[in-house]
């Protein structure tokens, strides 16, 4: 029975260092996850690490090769492309139905997220304000499946960024776009608020860093 109960809790914990890591780069695109390796890291048997190892790739983080056994996707242009096309088209897809439930709490709740952006101190506290500016855009929409189908693709934008960012170091940021987004929805333009994201989403694929 302990090993039912500790169980879940090992392959969250498993999945959660394992993603990080790769979405920050410490594990580079291409690399071997070795199932012994893993168990022993986390003192675990293997069969948490395979639970682990199925959730990164059902999130597009690893893929399992005949012959070569688990590896770390790559992010290479072609990708970055395809995601920010995709994101462009369903993020807006779930703020149109999100919008209508937005109430004034909302709004308070994305001027939080923006502010954190702004006073952030590292491309990590950074990020992970933008990820949830993003996540309350998308929140009210009531569609679970194109939620988890975001989640994957802010991963890989999340990737992205911290391939390129830490090339270049960290400045301190204030976006414009956000605040002009907040600006739409306070006054009900959904439509302005729309072309606004839009736009905002596009410039992943026009710039070398992410600014989505």
């Amino acid at each position: 029975m302990a090993h039912q109960t500790e169980h879940p809790s090992t392959v969250e914990r498993i999945a959660e260092v394992l993603r990080t890591r790769i979405i920050r780069g410490d594990i580079a695109g291409g690399a071997a996850l070795r199932q012994d390796h893993v168990a022993q890291e986390f003192q675990s048997s293997h069969v948490p690490v395979r639970e682990a190892f199925r959730q990164l790739e059902a999130q597009g983080l690893v893929l399992t090769l005949p012959r070569r056994g688990v590896r770390v996707t790559q992010v290479d242009r072609a990708a970055v492309k395809e995601n920010a096309e995709m994101r462009g088209a369903l993020e807006i897809l779930a703020l149109r139905h999100s919008v209508r439930k937005f109430g004034p709490q909302h709004i308070a709740r994305l001027e939080e997220a923006q502010d954190a952006c702004a006073q952030a101190a590292s491309l990590i506290e950074w990020d992970a304000a933008n990820n949830l500016f993003h996540d309350i855009l998308s929140s009210e929409c009531g569609m679970p499946r194109l939620l988890a189908v975001l989640k994957q693709l802010q991963l890989t934008n999340s990737r992205y960024l911290f391939s390129t960012g830490f090339k270049r170091g960290w400045q301190p940021r204030s976006d414009h776009d956000h605040r002009l987004i907040i600006e739409a929805l306070r006054d009900k333009k959904t439509d302005r608020a729309v072309q606004l994201l839009s736009m905002h989403i596009g410039t992943m694929e026009r710039v070398g860093f992410v600014a989505a």
